[in-house]
């Protein structure tokens, strides 16, 4: 089963194109991970009955979906524009102003872009860039007024700006609120529904994730969207705080000059490992799959770089959400993982990519029993290595050493189970029977036997926390014998 045991995790965004049942049921069995729920796109009532919808399925075919809640948080956009819609032309002066104000005196109607964000006076001086849709509009800050609020900026691009489309503030320290009304409005509809994981965006400092935290439920894990200048410069606060990262390419790609986003992937990517932090890379990885059955080469070789750099999850979102081939995407992007980790596993013999030199992480008790776990796989030729667990802690530990070999994670908690769904190289397995070392040992052994991972008088490689009821305690490391 090891080589032909995908590790890295594929994330789906669900959306107009996959809330069909029966296309939500192929998206799965195709090899859908994660299901993520756009909070920005989707309408509460509508999340509530696909978290119902995925679980569904997810037990229907027999395998641990996570379901990923992602936050809109503060970001700035274009307001409601007369028409839907201002033709761009460069050259000219455009003054932007708060959504539901006045228009600057002497502007005219052509040249008014109202904002959703008040404070944009306040922020901005003379020479700041403005980037509108994803980087398609630039301005160039000309003059500022405080009283009444409103930016002129001239514009050195042309096309037709829509309602609502992002603004970005490269090199601009905004000072928004971590969290909307509506993102509040979110966590509690996510503490609800009981779902896995809630992803917060634009994080910039660590007080960010403090602050959502503090309105989450326990059980709930935390992914910070790394897609702004400011995290970047304060990453080695954030990571700790986190449960998890995604590096969010689209913004990066606008806050930053594009040709720097492919370092700075692999530097979160390691730096995330290094911390025993599961990481999604995310933004256009088969965004030609919208409209094509097919994806470009290059962006096979995208996701292949992803892979190499040692991402545990690869996402697809527009593919997935809104795109012709929703099915297809998925199957493609699992055609990729396996590829690409058969042949690493051939030449180097592990499929996926280990932290170089020695860890902080190593030198915790936990993260010195998931070293020697890897040692003793393979000192004694083991097939797998067995984690109990209730938190997924031991888990993600061992999973950031990365194997050679795949990890099976034995659990009786429900979310524990689907959570560990998104960590790359584990294989969960719900628990039903008593806690105790031999009921659990005897669990793993059937379920081993059952999935063909090894044969019997093999021996494998068990790591656990003892006591078992106490989460975030890895101590014990056991060779036992199928």
């Amino acid at each position: 089963m090891s080589a032909g045991f995908r590790r890295a995790k594929i994330v789906s965004t669900i959306g107009p194109a996959s809330w069909d049942p029966d296309v939500l049921h192929d998206l799965i069995e195709a090899g859908t991970d994660a299901a993520r729920i756009n909070f920005t796109h989707t309408p509460t009532d509508r999340a509530a009955g696909l978290v119902r919808r995925i679980s569904d399925v997810a037990r229907d075919v027999g395998r641990p979906v996570a379901i990923i809640g992602d936050l809109g948080g503060p970001k700035i956009r274009v307001g409601d524009l007369p028409g839907d819609q201002l033709e761009i032309e460069p050259e000219d002066t455009y003054w932007f102003f708060p959504e539901g104000e006045d228009a600057p005196a002497g502007s005219s109607p052509g040249r008014q872009i109202p904002t959703t964000y008040p404070e944009l006076a306040e922020e901005v001086a003379p020479g700041n860039r403005i980037l509108l849709d994803d980087g398609h509009f630039e301005f160039a800050v000309r003059e500022v007024s405080d009283d009444p609020p409103w930016v002129s900026a001239v514009a050195f691009s042309s096309g037709v700006l829509k309602s609502q489309k992002g603004i970005n503030l490269p090199g601009v320290r905004v000072g928004a609120p971590a969290l909307t009304e509506k993102d509040i409005a979110d966590i509690e509809f996510s503490v609800e529904q009981v779902i896995d994981y809630l992803a917060l965006s634009f994080v910039r400092q660590p007080s960010d994730l403090e602050t959502t935290r503090q309105k989450m439920d326990r059980g709930c894990l935390l992914i910070a969207k790394i897609e702004k200048s400011q995290a970047l410069e304060n990453l080695g606060e954030i990571l700790p705080l986190s449960d998890g990262v995604m590096v969010a390419r689209g913004d990066l790609g606008v806050e930053l000059p594009y040709e720097e986003v492919p370092m700075i992937q692999k530097r979160i990517i390691g730096l995330a490992q290094e911390r025993a932090r599961p990481v999604i890379t995310a933004t256009q990885m088969l965004e030609s799959m919208i409209e094509s059955p097919q994806p470009t080469r290059a962006e096979v070789s995208d996701v292949a770089n992803a892979l190499l750099d040692g991402t545990d999850a690869v996402m697809l979102s527009a593919e997935t959400a809104a795109g012709g081939y929703p099915v297809q995407a998925v199957l493609t992007m699992d055609r990729i993982i396996r590829r690409i980790e058969h042949e690493r596993l051939g030449r180097t013999g592990r499929a996926g990519k280990q932290v170089e030199g020695f860890s902080k992480i190593q030198q915790t008790t936990s993260g010195a029993i998931a070293a020697s776990s890897l040692i003793a796989v393979e000192r004694v030729g083991a097939p797998f290595i067995v984690t109990f667990t209730q938190s997924g802690y031991t888990a993600r530990i061992v999973s950031a050493q990365r194997p050679s070999v795949p990890i099976l994670a034995i659990t009786d908690q429900w979310r524990t189970y689907n959570q560990l769904a998104l960590v790359w190289g584990v294989q969960p397995i719900l628990f039903h029977g008593g806690i105790s070392y031999s009921s659990m040992l005897d669990k793993a052994r059937d379920v081993a036997l059952e999935l063909g991972m090894g044969e019997e008088g093999q021996r494998f490689v068990v790591t656990a926390g003892v006591p078992f009821h106490v989460p975030g305690t890895t101590n014990m490391m056991r060779v036992e014998e199928l």
